[in-house]
């Protein structure tokens, strides 16, 4: 069997080595137009940070690991159309300039996502980043080292993790956020939170411009940022620039090969992984997923699902029956000791998918207040008003806020009431919560909530 895989990072290469493995005698070629073919991208913000020194600490397995394993890599490689009449794609080698015809028996898209670049003029400036290979992050960190005053423009995940890793490495960081908070990912509510927490340890090391745009970058002589103007007029002075504004998926080849995109605008597959047309799977960053709760469409790049979603489509592919059920959007996120997750809907998407959300929010110790490590945490947790099924929750704080969010996942997956999760036996020790685990104390004020109204 000839399968041709591409895309590489997460799901690529995972389906490359799961079909490998599940079909030893198949031909298996993979091409992308990365310069590495299997890397933790997740890893890059703390590359930049020091966290390591060597770049090559981030990479899973080498194109001669692959080779070693009887995997065709072709790096710089580049997927142009998909010709599904006669089983072919059409390549282009960045390196050499020139393009080629593969055939496929099976074929598995796997091309991720590309940054989401804002319209600011000036963007091409040198010294504008954005983040998303290894290349960038060698780059970001280079400029980094030389420079006096760092602007994020996005205050997402990526965007919060790069305000520690430059504050590390000493610089000063202007962040600037459209949305009223920081993390508008999170309810505002929380996201208010979080941003007071942030400020209340900046000690004049960075400035977080909220409700506000970039409008433009200012340049010297040499082409290079040395500022940029916002919608209300002002000026900054900066020596770089890194845009985290999101990403968008790579289906724009797929959609003019007549593979169905879904209402996300990512490529629409069912539970094995495949596509509207046969012999064609998609995974990773460019496939839609299913949200658990309650089966709507989200479109939720995460490096952990991308990583699951090879290996479904590697099986079904090989012939086996395997489904993937969808997501919960779980996440975590780490800023100056401070943690950030969240899994499932916030109060506000349950609105708007037609629930009737209702909401407690506690603020207490992660473990027994006599040790001398107890932090607080502030937890965030979302149930249907009519039928008490939990739809969510949201954890910030010092203390071990993501280990809330981990329990609740598990009731999420259950499709668990609120009620039905008070039940639940969650471990005790002095040094690892409190004899009634914040969680039970949100649950509870819910369920007493959901009572009264």
């Amino acid at each position: 069997m000839k399968v041709v895989i591409l895309g590489g990072v997460a799901a690529g290469a995972k389906a490359a080595a799961k079909t490998k493995r599940l079909l030893p005698d198949s031909d298996i070629d993979l091409y992308t137009d990365d310069t590495h073919v299997s890397y933790s991208a997740c890893g890059l913000p703390y590359y930049i940070q020091g966290n390591f020194a060597d770049y090559k600490t981030l990479l899973v397995r080498s194109p001669e690991e692959f080779r070693a394993q009887g995997i065709n890599i072709h790096l710089q490689s580049k997927a142009i159309k998909i010709l599904p009449e006669t089983k072919q794609v059409l390549i282009k080698s960045l390196s050499e300039n020139r393009a080629f015809l593969v055939e496929y028996d099976q074929l598995i898209i796997a091309t991720g996502a590309r940054p989401v670049m804002p319209p600011i003029d000036n963007i091409n400036l040198k010294n504008v980043f954005t983040l998303r290979k290894i290349e960038d992050g060698i780059a970001i960190r280079d400029k980094a080292l030389v420079s006096k005053h760092v602007t994020v423009i996005g205050s997402g995940y990526i965007g919060i993790e790069l305000l520690e890793a430059f504050i590390e490495l000493g610089l000063k960081v202007t962040i600037v956020e459209f949305a009223p908070y920081v993390l508008p990912i999170f309810d505002n509510d929380m996201s208010k939170l979080i941003q007071e927490q942030l400020n209340s340890i900046n000690n004049g090391r960075f400035e977080i411009l909220t409700s506000e745009l970039v409008t433009a970058f200012l340049s010297n002589d040499q082409g290079e940022v040395v500022g940029f103007k916002t919608g209300t007029g002002k000026e900054y002075n900066t020596d770089m620039v890194v845009i985290c504004t999101g990403v968008k998926p790579n289906v724009e080849f797929a959609r003019d090969a007549g593979i169905a995109l879904g209402e996300t605008g990512a490529i629409k597959v069912n539970k094995h992984m495949l596509t509207n047309i046969p012999n064609i799977y998609a995974c990773g960053d460019c496939a839609e997923k299913t949200l658990i709760i309650d089966g709507s469409k989200v479109w939720i790049p995460l490096g952990s699902t991308a990583n699951k979603e090879g290996r479904v489509a590697a099986i079904n592919l090989a012939g086996g029956d395997e489904d993937f059920e969808g997501v919960l959007g779980s996440a975590v996120v780490r800023c100056l000791s401070f943690t950030m997750s969240m899994t499932g809907y916030t109060e506000k998407k349950a609105a708007q998918a037609g629930f009737q959300p209702v909401s407690a929010i506690v603020t207490k110790n992660d473990r027994v207040g006599y040790m001398p490590d107890v932090n607080n945490i502030t937890l965030k947790l979302i149930a249907d008003k009519t039928t008490g099924l939990l739809l969510g929750g949201q954890a910030i704080g010092a203390g071990d806020a993501d280990k809330r969010i981990n329990a609740l996942t598990a009731a999420l997956l259950g499709r668990l009431t609120v009620e039905e999760f008070t039940k639940n036996d969650l471990t005790y020790a002095p040094p690892f919560s409190p004899t009634i685990d914040p969680l039970l104390n949100a649950a509870q004020i819910l369920i007493n909530k959901i009572k009264k109204d």
